[in-house]
């Protein structure tokens, strides 16, 4: 099923303000809120959906990257920010400020889960880096190997049940009021709802029993990927506390510049100067692609300004749609300085009828050209 538009989900115009995405996204996420829908699946579903939407349109970049490229500027099909794979920890460790008082706090290691259970399990937080690719990383797609520093747990930590919950993860009161007594079940202050306590640990371990390591991830980046695109590789994060759930690993491509092509969507450009000589008599010509080289034949009277479409010689959609062109503008080189002999030769030519611009209707005009690109 195709993704819904982020402005219809918010039910916003596409020149809302920074304060009308808010408010648009609060008054969603306290109608589908899940503590107002216990067990109402569509309410989740539509309560993540607004989340997503507004984590894309809150942020001036991803914003501007999605109203440019649609989902696949911001890793919507499932690849980046929260797209297809958004918890509610995530949400709530990342919105909860939205929500005001409205519904209580949503804290913790990174994130907890809210499941009906009374010991509580924490969720590792997320590490976010930044990956370069090159124009040959995203036309083809590529593995890379990163180093990165998280919290693992550390050798030789033993846990014991809590004292003051035993192993329940909450405490129960009971008050007495004008209606009888009334028991109440809050999170347990000693464990924070975990049920257990570190009994021995290292020195060098924290509160919880976690040491920070360098390790190596497997990173798998899709062809097609857009610069500021965020992929995330699940359980590769932090891990979670006292055997808790591990956080996520969010990467944010940087597109690296290529140095003879520029690139515009999936479509590619490339600058191809040419002498006058060439230009008049025709020539053959090698371009750069990602791949390698094309070799190309310029036409006797080619004009400055013809473009050149070399077909899914572009880069590949990250959604599967097809692939892009290479366009090859035609420059013609005029030299500054001339010798004298030069100079008699083309002042000869210079009154010669042939030589005189005379563009016929199959010389596009600027425009012409311009939205030829586009079609």
């Amino acid at each position: 099923m195709a993704k819904r538009d982020y402005y219809e989900i918010l039910g916003i115009n596409k020149n809302a303000t920074a304060d009308e995405i808010k408010k648009a996204y609060r008054k969603l996420a306290i109608k589908y809120h899940p503590d107002k829908n216990p067990g109402d699946q569509e309410a989740e579903t539509k309560f993540k959906e607004a989340a997503e939407a507004y984590e894309v349109l809150s942020d001036q970049e991803k914003r501007q990257r999605y109203d440019r490229y649609g989902h696949a500027g911001v890793g919507g099909a499932g690849q980046g920010g929260f797209g297809g794979g958004m918890s509610m920890d995530d949400i709530f460790e990342q919105f909860g400020d939205i929500f005001g008082g409205a519904f209580g706090g949503f804290g913790g290691f990174g994130g907890q889960s809210r499941g009906g259970g009374r010991r509580r399990v924490f969720k590792g937080s997320n590490i976010r880096i930044r990956v370069k690719v090159s124009l040959e990383d995203i036309a083809n797609g590529v593995e890379k190997k990163i180093r990165i520093k998280r919290q693992v747990p550390a050798d030789n930590v033993s846990f014991k049940e809590c004292p003051t919950c035993h192993g329940r993860g909450q405490v129960h009161r009971v008050t007495n009021t004008i209606l009888g007594q009334m028991q109440t079940a809050t999170t347990c202050p000693t464990c924070n709802g975990l049920g257990q306590v570190i009994d021995k640990k290292p020195a060098e371990a924290d509160e919880y029993g976690m040491v920070k390591k360098d390790e190596t991830v497997s990173l798998k980046i899709p062809a097609g990927v857009v610069d500021g695109m965020q992929l995330k590789v699940a359980g590769e994060g932090n891990a979670g506390p006292m055997g808790g759930v591990n956080g996520d690993l969010i990467v944010a491509i940087e597109e690296q510049e290529h140095p003879e092509l520029k690139r515009e969507g999936n479509n590619l450009h490339y600058d191809l100067y040419i002498s006058i000589p060439d230009a008049v008599l025709g020539t053959k010509a090698e371009v750069p692609t990602v791949s390698g080289k094309a070799r190309i034949k310029l036409d006797p009277g080619t004009q400055p300004g013809r473009i050149l479409r070399l077909r899914n010689k572009g880069l590949p959609s990250v959604e599967g749609y097809g692939t892009g062109d290479l366009l090859v503008h035609i420059n013609v080189w005029t030299p500054k300085n001339i010798s004298s002999d030069q100079r008699k030769f083309f002042e000869e030519l210079q009154n010669d009828p042939n030589f005189k611009p005379d563009p016929g209707k199959s010389d596009k005009s600027f425009f012409d050209k311009v939205k030829e690109m586009f079609t």
